[in-house]
């Protein structure tokens, strides 16, 4: 098997309130809309895709590896988002925040920051 690419997929209730949601985390729009109901963002090797999805919407997990996990929880809290702490671990810092479903977001940044 060669894999060209990974995306992951979350479900949402409302397509119509993530978009806006996810493009204030990714700070950009949707690079796709490849059918009703579903939307993607691409990047190098992997992707999102929002799907509507009501009986499956704020069960899911994306974990977004960022440069500076610090910088983005300051960026969305001023875009009016309430992420959690910054949480420090061997490996890494992250931040939990939570989509409008209720689905987790998790930013990470290798390393102590």
């Amino acid at each position: 098997m060669s894999i060209k690419a990974i995306f992951a997929n979350i479900s949402c209730s409302h397509l119509e309130t993530s978009i806006p949601w996810y493009e204030t985390i990714l700070a950009r729009s949707p690079d796709a809309n490849p059918m009703k109901g579903l939307v993607e963002w691409h990047f190098a090797g992997a992707g999102l895709q929002v799907f509507e999805g009501p009986d499956k919407a704020g069960h899911g997990t994306l974990t977004l590896i960022v440069d500076d996990v610090r910088a983005e929880h300051e960026r969305l809290t001023q875009a009016g988002f309430e992420p959690g702490t910054v949480q420090e671990a061997d490996y890494t810092t992250i931040v939990q925040l939570r989509d409008p479903d209720g689905n987790l977001v998790v930013l990470a940044q290798p390393g102590k920051a």
